[in-house]
């Protein structure tokens, strides 16, 4: 039997990065501050039906804080390995998930529009399968031996299907 090597032919971790993104966030992270400067320092009520003002130190912490502090740790890390295809969803998967060679009856790079085939983006299931992506509208679908589909969201997917062809190249010598 032979040793896997853990080191991944190819490795790509994917960020949050969208300016359109960080300018929504942001915007809703200051109107939740804002509000509670307003009503708590200001002493002027927050809006037509002003919420407690421990109700409104909880939505500042949880989206004026949490909501930008998320979408910033948040990550896919895509690595290809003697073994498979292992990615890992930041902070919704702890470990790496791992879809083996001897499950992938075939791939291919695709272009998609991430609203529309999988109504955005993130861990999103769609008419076209499952998906996992964080940007842009490329990446590489592997058809699974079950039937599934997965779409794995790149920056880079020819480089990603490269390593893929060395890997099952390798297995089937």
């Amino acid at each position: 039997m032979s040793k896997v090597n853990v080191n991944p032919l190819y490795r790509e971790v994917q960020h949050f990065r969208q300016l359109w993104l960080w300018i929504l966030l942001l915007s809703i992270s200051l109107t939740t501050m804002w509000g509670m400067v307003q009503q708590i320092v200001l002493g002027k009520p927050f809006g037509n039906n002003p919420a407690p003002d421990i109700v409104l130190i909880v939505i500042v912490v949880v989206i004026g804080f949490g909501l930008p502090i998320l979408f910033y740790v948040m990550n896919l890390t895509i690595e290809v390995r003697d073994d498979g295809v292992h990615f890992r969803f930041f902070p919704f998967h702890i470990s790496f998930r791992k879809i083996g060679l001897e499950d992938i009856n075939g791939f291919d790079v695709q272009t998609y529009r991430a609203i529309r085939d999988y109504s955005g983006w993130g861990i999103r299931y769609g008419r076209r399968g499952k998906a996992y992506n964080v940007s842009g509208n490329r990446g590489v679908q592997l058809q699974l031996s079950n039937g599934e589909r997965i779409l794995i969201g790149s920056q880079h997917p020819e480089e990603m299907a490269e390593a893929l062809n060395a890997v099952l190249g390798r297995r089937r010598l």
